[in-house]
Protein backbone atom coordinates (compact mmCIF):
# COMPACT_ATOMS: atom_id res chain seq x y z
CA UNK A 1 0.00 0.00 0.00
CA UNK A 2 1.25 3.52 -0.93
CA UNK A 3 0.89 6.47 2.07
CA UNK A 4 1.05 10.08 1.18
CA UNK A 5 3.41 11.22 3.98
CA UNK A 6 3.09 14.43 1.28
CA UNK A 7 0.21 15.70 1.91
CA UNK A 8 -0.64 19.11 3.92
CA UNK A 9 -2.99 18.30 6.29
CA UNK A 10 -4.69 21.60 7.81
CA UNK A 11 -4.42 21.28 11.59
CA UNK A 12 -5.38 24.73 13.02
CA UNK A 13 -8.20 24.88 14.63
CA UNK A 14 -8.42 21.44 15.41
CA UNK A 15 -7.53 21.85 19.16
CA UNK A 16 -3.85 20.68 18.64
CA UNK A 17 -1.26 22.13 20.91
CA UNK A 18 1.57 21.61 17.90
CA UNK A 19 -0.43 24.17 15.85
CA UNK A 20 -3.14 26.06 18.18
CA UNK A 21 -1.07 26.74 21.09
CA UNK A 22 0.01 30.63 21.93
CA UNK A 23 3.80 30.27 20.71
CA UNK A 24 6.01 32.19 23.46
CA UNK A 25 7.24 35.80 22.31
CA UNK A 26 3.90 35.97 20.35
CA UNK A 27 0.95 37.17 21.02
CA UNK A 28 -0.66 35.32 18.10
CA UNK A 29 0.40 33.05 15.25
CA UNK A 30 1.78 35.56 12.91
CA UNK A 31 5.16 36.85 12.65
CA UNK A 32 6.33 40.89 12.63
CA UNK A 33 7.37 39.54 9.21
CA UNK A 34 3.93 38.57 8.04
CA UNK A 35 4.48 35.12 7.87
CA UNK A 36 2.30 31.92 9.03
CA UNK A 37 3.73 30.59 12.02
CA UNK A 38 5.17 26.83 10.96
CA UNK A 39 5.31 25.02 14.46
CA UNK A 40 8.25 22.26 14.18
CA UNK A 41 8.88 22.08 18.21
CA UNK A 42 6.52 19.45 19.88
CA UNK A 43 7.10 15.77 19.35
CA UNK A 44 4.14 15.33 17.06
CA UNK A 45 3.50 14.50 13.37
CA UNK A 46 1.49 15.92 10.97
CA UNK A 47 1.39 12.90 9.35
CA UNK A 48 -2.37 10.73 8.97
CA UNK A 49 -2.45 7.87 11.05
CA UNK A 50 -1.60 4.69 9.68
CA UNK A 51 -5.61 3.67 7.83
CA UNK A 52 -5.88 0.42 10.09
CA UNK A 53 -5.88 2.74 13.25
CA UNK A 54 -8.16 5.46 11.84
CA UNK A 55 -10.78 2.63 11.34
CA UNK A 56 -10.50 0.85 14.17
CA UNK A 57 -11.15 4.45 16.25
CA UNK A 58 -14.23 5.12 13.71
CA UNK A 59 -15.37 1.92 14.64
CA UNK A 60 -15.43 2.42 18.03
CA UNK A 61 -16.76 6.30 17.80
CA UNK A 62 -20.30 5.17 15.86
CA UNK A 63 -20.80 2.89 19.13
CA UNK A 64 -22.55 5.90 21.40
CA UNK A 65 -21.30 5.60 24.57
CA UNK A 66 -18.05 6.30 26.00
CA UNK A 67 -18.16 4.84 29.30
CA UNK A 68 -15.40 3.48 31.45
CA UNK A 69 -12.87 2.01 29.65
CA UNK A 70 -11.82 -2.03 30.28
CA UNK A 71 -8.79 -3.15 29.23
CA UNK A 72 -9.00 -6.57 27.36
CA UNK A 73 -7.13 -9.54 27.01
CA UNK A 74 -6.77 -8.20 23.23
CA UNK A 75 -4.98 -5.35 23.92
CA UNK A 76 -2.36 -7.34 26.05
CA UNK A 77 -1.88 -10.20 23.18
CA UNK A 78 -1.10 -7.70 20.69
CA UNK A 79 1.64 -5.72 22.70
CA UNK A 80 3.42 -8.62 23.90
CA UNK A 81 3.67 -10.19 20.50
CA UNK A 82 4.57 -7.11 18.79
CA UNK A 83 7.66 -6.77 20.76
CA UNK A 84 8.26 -10.61 20.81
CA UNK A 85 8.62 -10.54 17.11
CA UNK A 86 10.13 -6.73 16.30
CA UNK A 87 12.16 -6.65 19.30
CA UNK A 88 12.99 -10.15 20.42
CA UNK A 89 11.41 -9.24 23.96
CA UNK A 90 9.30 -11.57 25.98
CA UNK A 91 6.84 -9.49 28.07
CA UNK A 92 4.77 -12.02 30.71
CA UNK A 93 1.01 -10.44 30.77
CA UNK A 94 1.44 -9.68 34.41
CA UNK A 95 4.47 -7.77 34.22
CA UNK A 96 2.11 -5.35 32.96
CA UNK A 97 0.52 -2.02 34.01
CA UNK A 98 -1.17 0.48 31.91
CA UNK A 99 -1.53 4.14 32.53
CA UNK A 100 -2.70 7.56 30.62
CA UNK A 101 1.30 8.46 29.05
CA UNK A 102 4.47 7.69 29.94
CA UNK A 103 4.87 10.65 31.51
CA UNK A 104 2.01 9.67 34.28
CA UNK A 105 3.65 6.57 33.92
CA UNK A 106 7.38 7.91 34.80
CA UNK A 107 6.04 10.19 37.66
CA UNK A 108 4.30 7.20 39.28
CA UNK A 109 6.79 5.16 38.95
CA UNK A 110 9.45 8.20 40.88
CA UNK A 111 6.77 8.02 43.16
CA UNK A 112 6.64 4.42 44.04
CA UNK A 113 10.23 3.81 43.82
CA UNK A 114 11.77 6.81 46.15
CA UNK A 115 11.60 8.88 48.64
CA UNK A 116 11.87 13.19 48.88
CA UNK A 117 15.31 14.48 48.92
CA UNK A 118 16.65 11.07 47.38
CA UNK A 119 18.55 11.47 44.43
CA UNK A 120 17.74 10.53 40.58
CA UNK A 121 20.41 9.79 38.07
CA UNK A 122 19.73 11.86 34.45
CA UNK A 123 22.01 11.90 31.26
CA UNK A 124 21.91 15.88 29.93
CA UNK A 125 20.50 16.90 28.00
CA UNK A 126 17.30 15.22 28.33
CA UNK A 127 12.98 15.52 27.71
CA UNK A 128 12.03 18.42 29.63
CA UNK A 129 9.19 16.79 31.59
CA UNK A 130 11.78 14.52 33.37
CA UNK A 131 12.70 17.34 35.48
CA UNK A 132 9.67 18.30 36.17
CA UNK A 133 8.62 14.77 37.32
CA UNK A 134 11.80 14.80 39.85
CA UNK A 135 10.81 18.58 41.48
CA UNK A 136 7.13 16.97 41.73
CA UNK A 137 8.12 14.01 43.74
CA UNK A 138 10.85 15.80 45.85
CA UNK A 139 13.47 14.37 43.91
CA UNK A 140 17.35 15.96 43.39
CA UNK A 141 19.05 15.54 40.26
CA UNK A 142 22.01 13.88 39.63
CA UNK A 143 23.50 14.81 36.22
CA UNK A 144 25.25 13.06 33.87
CA UNK A 145 26.47 15.00 30.76
CA UNK A 146 26.71 13.40 27.46
CA UNK A 147 28.85 14.17 25.23
CA UNK A 148 27.46 15.14 22.08
CA UNK A 149 29.52 15.77 19.00
CA UNK A 150 28.75 14.91 15.34
CA UNK A 151 30.68 11.74 15.30
CA UNK A 152 27.76 10.33 17.76
CA UNK A 153 26.98 9.99 21.43
CA UNK A 154 28.77 8.19 24.45
CA UNK A 155 27.81 8.63 28.01
CA UNK A 156 30.85 8.86 30.25
CA UNK A 157 30.66 5.69 32.28
CA UNK A 158 32.72 7.16 34.97
CA UNK A 159 30.76 9.52 35.47
CA UNK A 160 27.74 7.32 35.78
CA UNK A 161 29.70 5.30 38.40
CA UNK A 162 30.28 8.42 40.50
CA UNK A 163 26.68 9.52 40.49
CA UNK A 164 25.55 6.04 41.01
CA UNK A 165 28.39 5.70 43.88
CA UNK A 166 26.42 8.33 46.06
CA UNK A 167 24.23 6.81 48.99
CA UNK A 168 21.42 9.34 48.62
CA UNK A 169 21.19 7.82 44.71
CA UNK A 170 18.61 5.27 43.98
CA UNK A 171 16.99 5.62 40.81
CA UNK A 172 18.50 6.05 37.14
CA UNK A 173 16.26 7.46 34.41
CA UNK A 174 17.34 6.10 30.89
CA UNK A 175 15.83 7.61 27.33
CA UNK A 176 15.76 4.68 24.66
CA UNK A 177 16.09 6.29 22.22
CA UNK A 178 17.78 9.25 23.72
CA UNK A 179 15.30 12.30 23.22
CA UNK A 180 16.70 15.14 22.13
CA UNK A 181 20.05 13.93 21.19
CA UNK A 182 18.97 10.79 18.77
CA UNK A 183 20.92 8.56 20.51
CA UNK A 184 20.09 4.85 20.33
CA UNK A 185 21.70 2.92 22.87
CA UNK A 186 23.89 0.15 21.63
CA UNK A 187 23.56 -3.62 23.60
CA UNK A 188 27.19 -3.06 24.88
CA UNK A 189 26.41 0.11 26.58
CA UNK A 190 23.13 -1.02 27.58
CA UNK A 191 25.23 -3.97 29.20
CA UNK A 192 27.71 -1.63 31.08
CA UNK A 193 24.75 0.88 31.94
CA UNK A 194 22.92 -2.09 34.20
CA UNK A 195 26.31 -3.45 35.30
CA UNK A 196 27.29 -0.16 37.20
CA UNK A 197 23.62 0.25 38.47
CA UNK A 198 23.85 -2.92 39.90
CA UNK A 199 26.74 -2.15 41.64
CA UNK A 200 25.21 0.11 43.71
CA UNK A 201 21.82 -1.00 44.04
CA UNK A 202 20.04 1.37 41.62
CA UNK A 203 17.22 0.94 40.40
CA UNK A 204 16.79 1.29 36.40
CA UNK A 205 13.69 3.28 34.79
CA UNK A 206 13.71 3.44 30.93
CA UNK A 207 11.54 5.53 29.06
CA UNK A 208 11.37 3.64 25.53
CA UNK A 209 8.64 5.72 24.20
CA UNK A 210 10.47 6.28 20.65
CA UNK A 211 11.61 2.64 20.09
CA UNK A 212 10.15 2.28 17.07
CA UNK A 213 11.72 4.91 15.60
CA UNK A 214 15.37 3.61 14.78
CA UNK A 215 17.51 4.17 11.66
CA UNK A 216 21.06 2.95 12.70
CA UNK A 217 21.84 0.25 14.56
CA UNK A 218 18.83 -1.26 16.50
CA UNK A 219 16.82 -0.56 19.41
CA UNK A 220 17.52 -2.79 22.41
CA UNK A 221 14.66 -3.08 25.03
CA UNK A 222 16.34 -2.82 28.56
CA UNK A 223 14.30 -5.31 29.56
CA UNK A 224 16.29 -7.88 27.39
CA UNK A 225 19.29 -6.61 29.25
CA UNK A 226 18.09 -6.40 32.86
CA UNK A 227 15.36 -7.60 34.32
CA UNK A 228 14.92 -5.80 37.14
CA UNK A 229 14.29 -2.56 35.09
CA UNK A 230 11.05 -0.96 35.15
CA UNK A 231 10.35 0.13 30.99
CA UNK A 232 7.89 2.45 29.96
CA UNK A 233 6.22 2.03 26.74
CA UNK A 234 3.77 3.48 24.10
CA UNK A 235 2.67 3.49 20.63
CA UNK A 236 2.14 7.31 21.06
CA UNK A 237 4.98 8.71 19.15
CA UNK A 238 5.78 6.07 16.87
CA UNK A 239 2.24 5.59 15.44
CA UNK A 240 1.36 9.51 15.90
CA UNK A 241 -1.76 8.45 18.63
CA UNK A 242 -0.13 10.54 21.65
CA UNK A 243 -3.63 12.10 22.29
CA UNK A 244 -5.14 8.75 22.92
CA UNK A 245 -3.73 8.58 25.91
CA UNK A 246 -2.54 4.93 26.24
CA UNK A 247 1.05 3.70 27.74
CA UNK A 248 2.10 0.58 29.48
CA UNK A 249 4.44 0.02 32.28
CA UNK A 250 6.29 -3.81 32.50
CA UNK A 251 7.62 -4.26 35.73
CA UNK A 252 8.84 -7.90 36.22
CA UNK A 253 9.71 -7.84 39.87
CA UNK A 254 6.12 -7.94 42.10
CA UNK A 255 7.13 -5.69 44.89
CA UNK A 256 8.51 -3.23 42.31
CA UNK A 257 5.32 -3.63 40.03
CA UNK A 258 3.00 -3.59 43.58
CA UNK A 259 4.55 -0.30 44.56
CA UNK A 260 4.03 1.36 40.80
CA UNK A 261 0.39 0.41 40.44
CA UNK A 262 -0.54 1.66 43.87
CA UNK A 263 1.49 4.95 42.94
CA UNK A 264 -0.72 4.92 40.00
CA UNK A 265 -4.01 4.40 42.04
CA UNK A 266 -3.05 7.20 44.14
CA UNK A 267 -2.34 9.52 41.52
CA UNK A 268 -5.58 8.29 39.72
CA UNK A 269 -4.02 8.09 36.50
CA UNK A 270 -5.33 4.35 36.13
CA UNK A 271 -8.40 4.79 33.66
CA UNK A 272 -7.95 5.30 29.92
CA UNK A 273 -10.23 5.96 27.35
CA UNK A 274 -12.22 4.19 24.50
CA UNK A 275 -9.69 5.25 22.10
CA UNK A 276 -6.12 4.62 23.43
CA UNK A 277 -6.41 0.94 23.56
CA UNK A 278 -8.59 0.30 19.92
CA UNK A 279 -5.95 2.85 18.57
CA UNK A 280 -2.74 0.64 19.94
CA UNK A 281 -4.06 -2.72 19.27
CA UNK A 282 -4.48 -1.55 15.69
CA UNK A 283 -1.06 -0.09 15.77
CA UNK A 284 0.34 -3.27 16.82
CA UNK A 285 -1.68 -5.59 14.93
CA UNK A 286 -2.43 -3.69 11.59
CA UNK A 287 -0.14 -1.01 10.85
CA UNK A 288 3.85 -2.33 10.72
CA UNK A 289 3.48 -1.61 6.69
CA UNK A 290 2.94 1.68 7.34
CA UNK A 291 5.49 2.32 10.11
CA UNK A 292 8.27 0.74 7.74
CA UNK A 293 7.02 3.53 5.21
CA UNK A 294 7.01 6.32 7.49
CA UNK A 295 10.36 5.51 8.75
CA UNK A 296 12.09 5.46 4.95
CA UNK A 297 10.37 8.55 4.77
CA UNK A 298 11.83 10.00 7.75
CA UNK A 299 15.04 8.72 6.81
CA UNK A 300 14.16 10.87 3.76
CA UNK A 301 13.79 13.97 5.59
CA UNK A 302 17.08 13.96 7.87
CA UNK A 303 18.48 13.36 4.75
CA UNK A 304 16.89 16.42 3.04
CA UNK A 305 17.60 18.45 5.46
CA UNK A 306 21.47 17.76 6.02
CA UNK A 307 22.09 18.59 2.69
CA UNK A 308 20.24 21.84 3.21
CA UNK A 309 21.90 22.91 5.96
CA UNK A 310 25.44 21.80 4.38
CA UNK A 311 25.26 23.62 1.49
CA UNK A 312 22.74 27.02 2.73
CA UNK A 313 23.53 27.07 6.67
CA UNK A 314 27.19 25.52 6.69
CA UNK A 315 28.32 27.15 10.11
CA UNK A 316 25.05 24.70 11.87
CA UNK A 317 26.36 21.11 12.83
CA UNK A 318 23.55 18.39 13.02
CA UNK A 319 24.06 15.60 14.88
CA UNK A 320 23.51 12.23 13.90
CA UNK A 321 19.79 10.91 13.85
CA UNK A 322 19.77 7.45 15.09
CA UNK A 323 16.81 7.72 16.37
CA UNK A 324 13.33 9.45 16.93
CA UNK A 325 12.78 12.72 14.38
CA UNK A 326 13.89 15.20 16.70
CA UNK A 327 16.94 16.68 15.43
CA UNK A 328 19.71 18.33 17.33
CA UNK A 329 21.34 20.96 16.11
CA UNK A 330 24.43 23.28 17.22
CA UNK A 331 23.98 26.85 16.74
CA UNK A 332 27.02 27.96 18.50
CA UNK A 333 28.40 29.63 15.51
CA UNK A 334 25.73 32.06 14.87
CA UNK A 335 26.89 33.91 18.22
CA UNK A 336 23.53 33.72 19.60
CA UNK A 337 22.13 32.31 22.64
CA UNK A 338 19.35 29.16 22.37
CA UNK A 339 16.58 30.99 23.76
CA UNK A 340 17.49 34.19 21.88
CA UNK A 341 17.61 32.18 18.54
CA UNK A 342 14.74 30.56 18.94
CA UNK A 343 13.19 33.91 19.72
CA UNK A 344 14.15 35.88 16.67
CA UNK A 345 12.98 32.71 14.47
CA UNK A 346 9.75 32.87 15.96
CA UNK A 347 9.37 36.58 15.89
CA UNK A 348 10.67 36.90 12.52
CA UNK A 349 10.12 34.12 10.10
CA UNK A 350 6.79 32.90 12.05
CA UNK A 351 9.36 29.46 12.64
CA UNK A 352 8.75 27.43 15.80
CA UNK A 353 11.50 24.91 17.15
CA UNK A 354 12.37 24.19 20.21
CA UNK A 355 15.68 25.94 22.29
CA UNK A 356 17.88 23.45 23.88
CA UNK A 357 18.27 24.67 27.33
CA UNK A 358 14.80 23.09 28.20
CA UNK A 359 16.39 20.02 28.00
CA UNK A 360 18.90 20.80 30.46
CA UNK A 361 21.51 23.79 31.60
CA UNK A 362 24.43 24.10 30.59
CA UNK A 363 24.14 20.79 27.95
CA UNK A 364 21.56 22.04 26.02
CA UNK A 365 23.02 26.03 25.41
CA UNK A 366 23.86 26.27 22.07
CA UNK A 367 21.63 23.57 20.71
CA UNK A 368 18.03 23.68 19.22
CA UNK A 369 15.67 21.19 18.43
CA UNK A 370 13.29 20.61 15.48
CA UNK A 371 11.09 18.27 14.58
CA UNK A 372 11.00 16.95 11.39
CA UNK A 373 7.81 14.45 11.59
CA UNK A 374 6.24 16.71 8.62
CA UNK A 375 5.68 16.54 4.94
CA UNK A 376 9.02 17.22 3.12
CA UNK A 377 7.88 20.45 1.82
CA UNK A 378 6.57 21.86 5.03
CA UNK A 379 9.89 20.86 6.63
CA UNK A 380 12.28 22.62 3.51
CA UNK A 381 10.21 26.16 4.13
CA UNK A 382 10.74 26.04 7.55
CA UNK A 383 14.78 25.57 6.86
CA UNK A 384 14.39 28.12 4.22
CA UNK A 385 12.88 30.19 7.28
CA UNK A 386 15.78 29.53 9.05
CA UNK A 387 18.45 30.79 6.66
CA UNK A 388 16.41 33.87 5.84
CA UNK A 389 17.01 34.40 9.89
CA UNK A 390 20.20 33.32 10.13
CA UNK A 391 21.53 35.28 7.20
CA UNK A 392 20.76 38.80 8.94
CA UNK A 393 22.29 38.22 11.81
Amino acid sequence: MNYNFDEIIERCGTGCEKWDATPPYAANSKSEAGNDMLPMWVADMDFAVAPAIADAVARRAQHPIYGYTHISSEYYDAVQRWFARRHHWTIEREWMLYTTGVVPALSATIKALTMPGERVILMTPVYNCFFSSLRNNGCEMAEVPLNVSENGTTCPMDVLESQCADERTTLFVLCNPHNPVGHVWSREELETISAICHRHSVQIVSDEIHCELVYRGRYVPMGTIDDSAVILTSASKSFNIAGLQMANIVAKDPVVRHRINRAININEICDVNPFGPVATIAAYNDSEEWLDALLEYLEGNFTALCKYISSEMPGLRVMPLEGTYLVWVDITSTGMKSNALQRRLLETSGLWVSSGTIYGRPSGEGYLRINIACPRSMMMEGLERMKRVIDNL
